[in-house]
């Protein structure tokens, strides 16, 4: 079985499951209990919550823990617009943004706000410029993600720090969902970044778990009211057993970052190698200096991706469409759509998501498969 789907999820690390079920079956108190059980879940949360921000580099009153990527990034813009719309009621994202974003975005513009979408360019990537231009004095909120999840492209985070240097009552929230162990973490983390999410199954850790970095005296109103957990801004019994496994697997999966990095760019490569003058191949992921290693996104002419999809998991090889979280709903990915592909290239576009686990080998034998399946279609389509 070949695995090219990890930027859908990760294989959740022994390590990670070990420490999962040793709390569940050990420290099951509720955090916020008063009694020893409960202390003991409350130090073991307050723990993990450390062990996160001393590798993000962050303090640790800065992490908040939520249920998943998608809510983090909805609580950082909708808790961001809700605290600051006496200031303002513009903000501004990109036309490449996870659903997450793009359509919480959306939700508030249908509420009033005004809200700007830029455009990239041929590699997925925004115009700092055309952002810098778009600020004005109603602007309360930036959403630019890291790295894009359809494409893998890295977004100018830096360039547009050093732009809202000059903006501090401007809200920058960055989605940093693909970019954790990439190597490229003060390219997309910098200091001028207030919100940032991250999602823990990303990086082999358990499902349930998102986790949304705060930058000290930033204003967010709570999305979840109740019992007042997460300093009173997110209210609902931790995921206890879920949250340690995510600091164990965060530990590991940044323990050999840039040997990670190399071994996934292999793979890349040596499948790239093989696309790179096949007619009727489209890559749209291919310049290393501007995307993550980990993804490799590209379309065959005279064939859907779902296809090709399924024929690749016949022989027992998993990828997927561009983006896993709407390929089941049938939407179209938004980021080719955006770089101006053509529809009937876009429609044929799949995403292969790299791991450390993934190795040269698996490339080969992707080859020769995928190999098969485009002499097939050359043949009818006429490819040439």
């Amino acid at each position: 079985m070949i695995y090219f789907d990890n930027s859908a999820t990760t294989k959740v690390y022994p390590e990670a499951l070990e420490t999962y079920n040793k709390v569940s079956e050990q420290i099951w108190g509720n955090p916020s209990s008063l009694h020893k059980m409960g202390d003991r879940a409350h130090q073991l949360l307050e723990a993990s919550r450390k062990q996160i921000a001393d590798l993000l580099g962050v303090k640790p009153w800065e992490i908040f823990f939520t249920s998943s990527g998608s809510e983090s990034d909805n609580w950082a813009i909708k808790g961001t617009a809700l605290a600051k719309k006496e200031f303002g009621n513009h903000i501004i994202t990109s036309g490449v943004e996870h659903a997450a974003v793009s359509n919480a975005v959306k939700s508030l513009e249908d509420l009033g706000f005004r809200v700007t979408v830029l455009g990239v360019d041929k590699n997925g990537q925004v115009d700092p410029q055309e952002l810098k231009e778009a600020l004005d004095h109603d602007t309360i909120l930036v959403s630019i993600m890291g790295v894009n999840n359809e494409v893998g492209s890295i977004q100018p985070i830096d360039e547009i720090s050093k732009i809202l240097e000059d903006y501090p009552n401007v809200t920058f929230h960055v989605d940093n969902v693909q970019a954790l162990g990439k190597n490229i973490w003060d390219k997309v983390f910098t200091d001028r970044v207030d919100l940032m999410s991250l999602s823990a199954h990303k990086f082999h850790a358990p499902r349930g778990v998102g986790i949304l970095y705060k930058k000290e005296g930033k204003m967010i109103k709570p999305l979840i009211d109740g019992g007042g957990q997460e300093k009173a801004l997110r209210s609902s019994t931790e995921n206890l057993p879920a949250i340690a496994a995510s600091a164990k697997a965060m530990r590991l999966y940044l323990a050999d970052e840039k040997d990670n990095v190399k071994r996934e760019l292999a793979v890349k490569e040596k499948i790239t190698e093989y696309l790179q003058d096949k007619p009727g191949i489209h890559i749209f992921s291919q310049d290393n200096d501007k995307f993550v290693p980990s993804i490799l996104c590209f379309a065959m002419e005279g064939i859907r991706g779902e296809t090709l999809v399924h024929t690749l998991e016949v022989k027992d090889i998993y990828v997927s469409t561009t983006s896993a979280c709407s390929s089941r709903s049938g939407v179209e990915g938004s980021t080719l759509s955006a770089m101006k592909v053509d529809d009937s290239v876009a429609t044929g576009a799949i995403r292969l998501s790299f791991d450390p686990s993934n190795t040269p080998h698996q490339a080969e034998q992707f080859i020769s498969e995928f190999d098969k399946i485009y002499q097939h279609f050359a043949q009818i389509n006429h490819l040439k």
